[in-house]
């Protein structure tokens, strides 16, 4: 075998390698329509699913949404970048846009809708007397208070004029194909940047009660909107019956391919499960305990997907898998032979543009020698930093897909 953080580095390539649109879309589309086609869509990997209809299609009309620094060169289609994860202007200018080119549609026109992780915060317009900055205080409250992703999209379907099937509403009486990859727990294309092609059975007072669970309190505006009944649109609404929803990439499914790679490199492997939720730091510390048991007499693999959630008590940077990664490090204190990686497949763990880290047993020598405190980097939710200072960060760029966290112990005998 290669050395341990080139090898665990290999198998988080392979997941990425996996779910690359350009590896998906094609197989799922059908013949170009006769009449007219139009591409709308939002996420991380948004605009790579774009180029790969084109490379199917050839130039189409269209417009979909990714965030910055995301965009790829499409011959027909528009692509507009926004904010991630706190919506912003351009992305509810953008939106404003989709559903304006929506309205021309007639019931001979073929929808393709292209959805990914992501698409929450860059397909953004507020319901009706909701203003985007009360929209963007909510959000940085939900991903503080860490709660997990379905309690946060079910809130959001709820106070959005696009999200929980409206976009596919806005289509209607057009047939729409929506193609989904899928970044959240148990690939619920409900929950797949809030649902815009599907109906959802939630309501306000479900929201209401996931707000006071998390202890969040809304922007007045959208108490008011919510407590009058808010806007749910049903599964069963007659503007969604001409909806076809697929998931052509999937977190189960880039496991499974660096399942087979850790195989054939001699490794005894075990998928803990691809739809792993929960904080951070506490999943780290099962984590490493696991670990601890399973050292036999061959190398062992421990592969999760999921999506963790980090709840910001601190003023650091981090994110949930850099924060799964020291809190890893600091329950195994160099535990011998123990190496993991833990990064977002998407290139962006948090609000920072890192992919996440890698730990072994050297994490806290390294530490130690740099001078700055695991513990105390813990406590303040400034992973990041810590990984960046020890010289452990993973940087890939946009890698132009999303299928959530990955993450890999290795045990070597």
């Amino acid at each position: 075998m290669q050395d341990a953080r080139s090898f665990l580095k290999n198998l988080f390539f392979r997941a990425v390698g996996t779910a690359d649109p350009m590896q998906n879309i094609a197989r799922h589309l059908p013949p170009r329509p006769d009449g007219r086609l139009v591409v709308v869509g939002a996420g991380k990997a948004s605009a790579r699913m774009a180029e790969a209809v084109e490379t199917v299609y050839g130039p189409c009309e269209g417009l979909v949404i990714t965030r910055y620094g995301h965009a790829r060169p499409c011959r027909g289609i528009e692509i507009a970048e926004a904010s991630h994860p706190v919506p912003d202007m351009a992305g509810l200018e953008a939106t404003r846009r989709i559903l304006n080119l929506l309205a021309e549609t007639g019931p001979d026109d073929f929808v393709l809708a292209l959805v990914s992780g992501g698409g929450s915060a860059l397909l953004s317009a507020p319901a009706n007397g909701i203003d985007l900055s009360e929209k963007q205080a909510l959000t940085d409250s939900l991903l503080a208070c860490g709660a997990p992703i379905g309690d946060i999209n079910g809130i959001r379907k709820q106070i959005s004029a696009v999200k929980g099937g409206r976009l596919a509403a806005a289509a209607y009486p057009s047939k729409t194909l929506a193609l989904m990859i899928s970044d959240v727990p148990g690939d619920n294309p409900g929950d797949i940047a809030s649902g815009p092609t599907v109906g959802d059975a939630g309501n306000a007072s479900r929201a209401i009660e996931v707000l006071r669970r998390w202890n969040v309190t809304p922007p007045e505006s959208i108490s008011r909107y919510l407590e009058k009944g808010g806007n749910p649109l049903m599964p069963n609404d007659i503007r969604l019956s001409r909806v076809e929803n697929v998931i052509c990439a999937a977190p189960s499914q880039s496991l499974a391919a660096a399942a087979k790679l850790a195989g054939s490199e001699g490794c005894e492997v075990c998928v803990l499960g691809d739809s792993i939720e929960g904080e951070a730091s506490e999943v780290a510390v099962a984590h490493a305990s696991l670990a601890l048991r399973a050292r036999g007499s061959k190398p062992v693999v421990l592969l999760s997907g999921g999506e963790l959630t980090v709840t910001r008590h601190g003023d650091g940077t981090g994110g949930p898998n850099a924060e799964y990664a020291l809190a890893l490090a600091i329950e195994l204190q160099g535990a011998h032979g123990i190496h993991a990686i833990s990064c977002d497949t998407d290139g962006v763990d948090g609000a920072a543009e890192v992919a996440g880290a890698v730990v072994g047993p050297e994490t806290l020598l390294k530490a130690a020698k740099k001078r700055v405190d695991p513990v105390n980097s813990l406590a303040r939710n400034d992973s990041h930093t810590f990984f960046r200072v020890i010289g452990d960060q993973i940087v890939t760029g946009p890698t132009l897909t999303n299928v959530n966290d990955f993450r890999a112990l290795l045990i070597l005998p």
